[in-house]
């Protein structure tokens, strides 16, 4: 074998390798809605989901922000449910308000440091369900979130953690 065709061979093993390893395969514990948070109005719960910030830049904007990335919304058993372009426009930085039945679901996005990840969710009547995935997230200092937190490694908080 030639030179080149062993180092063309060897670059393709090397990318191959690095595509099969896109995901991390990290999956937190199941994230549910804080207690004693917010109510919304409806018969439904609402996600948001506060991911990582989109790498791209986004020149059609103005003034310029930063715009959280896409993610998936999948069902308990991995159906794909909806893809979210997580944008509410304007010049907030807010990520998109999901409105979702109660129950079970799984989120599939983007984390600082992280890559993409997976996210049990828990969706409960009148609560909303709050996923922080971006790493600028600030918490107020609580017994109650010390014990009850869902925490990356590097101990960020990413929720509360599921009641049910």
């Amino acid at each position: 074998m030639k030179p080149y065709h062993a180092f063309a061979l060897l670059s393709g093993i090397v990318f191959l390798a690095g595509c099969a390893s896109f995901q991390s395969g990290l999956i937190l514990d199941a994230v549910g809605p804080a207690p004693n948070g917010k109510r919304v109005l409806g018969t439904n719960g609402v996600l948001m989901v506060y991911s990582a910030f989109d790498p791209h830049a986004h020149f059609n904007g103005s003034p310029y922000r930063r715009y959280h990335s896409d993610y998936k919304i999948l069902s308990e058993d991995g159906k794909l449910l909806e893809t979210v372009h997580n944008d509410v426009g304007g010049v907030t930085q807010d990520p998109k308000r999901i409105e979702l039945q109660s129950g079970r679901y799984r989120v599939v996005a983007r984390a600082n440091a992280y890559g993409w990840i997976t996210i049990p969710v828990v969706i409960e009547a009148h609560c909303i369900t709050t996923i922080h995935l971006e790493g600028g997230a600030s918490w107020a200092t609580d017994d109650a979130l010390a014990t009850n937190s869902v925490r990356f490694s590097d101990g960020r908080i990413a929720g509360w953690r599921a009641s049910q």
